[in-house]
């Protein structure tokens, strides 16, 4: 159920409202924001959906632009930006008004209609999308987040999906290398052992689950290897290398082998 319902004119400041509805569904989600445009289904009735979800709202952010208060239809019963406005103040809804832009003064009770002089008392929040977007757009958010139980609650819910399976969790894998000498790559994230780490080697590695054998006679190294998957690598890698794999008979694949 929408909580938020964007209200702006066409031709007016409806940039702005856009910019707003996006910033909003994407901190709160889509359900949370009414914008007309996107909302109202193909073909659904206007007189139906859009007094409907004004009266389903928590709050409804009329956004003003330099030309709104000056527009004739503000006048006439049918326009559809007074119907709901005036539609929110009967349910008792908060009505916001958001100014577009640094040039856009404060409505002034003198230039509504009567029936709208109370929109000119209701606190006022600005947004300047060419010169502080950003800041303007979280206040807008942290403002509704404080307004709405059930906005704060859904803004947490989206914060904790989006940090992952392995918020929180002490045994989960981060990246937290200090430094390095050489080159790091990190594939994915993983949980438990991450297989076998061999680093500044002096001599012979073993990393199999056989036997390992060495027998050292006048400077020559004699070694013996048993067992599966058993490998083996001499030479200190600054020139010669050798290595050697052996593998026995494959073993049925348990489940924790996956």
């Amino acid at each position: 159920m929408p909580e938020i319902f964007v209200n702006y004119r066409t031709g007016d400041a409806d940039r702005s409202a856009t910019t707003i509805e996006r910033e909003l569904s994407h901190r709160f989600g889509e359900d949370r924001v009414f914008y007309a445009s996107k909302s109202i289904d193909p073909g659904a009735t206007f007189n139906q959906e859009l007094p409907r979800n004004v009266r389903r709202s928590t709050v409804l952010l009329a956004v003003i632009g330099r030309t709104w208060s000056r527009d004739p239809r503000l006048w006439e019963a049918s326009d559809w930006v007074r119907r709901e406005i005036l539609e929110a103040f009967d349910c008792g809804i908060t009505v916001i008004p958001v100014l577009d832009g640094r040039t856009v003064e404060r409505l002034d009770s003198r230039d509504l209609p009567v029936e709208l002089h109370r929109l000119a008392d209701c606190q006022s929040i600005r947004v300047d999308l060419q010169h502080n977007a950003r800041a303007d757009l979280a206040r807008i958010g942290d403002r509704l987040a404080e307004l709405v139980p059930a906005l704060h609650e859904a803004q947490s819910t989206r914060m904790s999906r989006d940090a992952g399976p392995h918020a929180g969790d002490p045994d989960g894998v981060r990246n937290s290398v200090d430094h390095v000498d050489g080159p790091v790559t990190q594939a994915r994230d993983f949980t438990g052992d991450a297989g076998i780490v061999v680093k500044g080697t002096q001599g012979p590695v073993h990393t199999g689950s056989g036997d390992l054998n060495q027998n050292t006679t006048n400077n020559q190294n004699t070694t013996n290897i048993s067992g599966d998957g058993t490998n083996y690598v001499a030479g200190d890698n600054h020139g010669g290398m050798r290595q050697h794999q052996q593998f026995g008979a494959r073993r049925a694949r348990r489940d924790n082998d996956r």
